[in-house]
């Protein structure tokens, strides 16, 4: 984990443009509930979709919470399958559910599905840039 920065707290703007960076995503994940994104701290759930932040609509997977014990991720989300990649930030301890359902979209829209804890997901989109990976990323548990 790295250390909390100084920073606001906000619900992003739809379509709020992430930084683009040459050398990768400023995304950190200083501990359980939070994640920084460019220096702005969210405190929900969120899409990184091609540089741009919003928040993750758990709507559609909110009826299978009590099947999975959490709200899982499910296809009938709003998943980005516009990269190559997809990493999938599955929270503090990695217990995010991830729904079958999804690998089998993310194999037919021919997208390699990454999906670890969420302070691992973080170092692993510092290492990639925009252009080259979108991601979903789980703040609790």
């Amino acid at each position: 984990m790295t250390a909390c920065r100084a920073v606001r707290t906000e619900k992003p703007e739809a379509g709020r443009q992430a930084t683009a960076y040459r050398s990768g995503m400023d995304v950190d994940y200083p501990g359980f509930g939070t994640i920084v994104i460019d220096g702005s701290m969210f405190d929900h759930d969120v899409v990184i979709e091609g540089g741009v932040v919003r928040p993750r609509d758990k709507g559609p997977s909110k009826g299978l919470k009590a099947r999975f014990g959490h709200t899982p991720l499910t296809a009938a989300e709003d998943i980005p399958w516009s990269k190559p990649q997809l990493v999938i930030g599955s929270g503090y301890s990695g217990r995010l559910p991830v729904g079958p359902d999804v690998e089998v979209a993310a194999a037919d829209h021919g997208v390699e599905l990454i999906v670890v804890p969420t302070a691992d997901a973080c170092s692993l989109l510092r290492a990639r840039t925009p252009s080259d990976v979108n991601a979903i990323l789980h703040v609790t548990c």
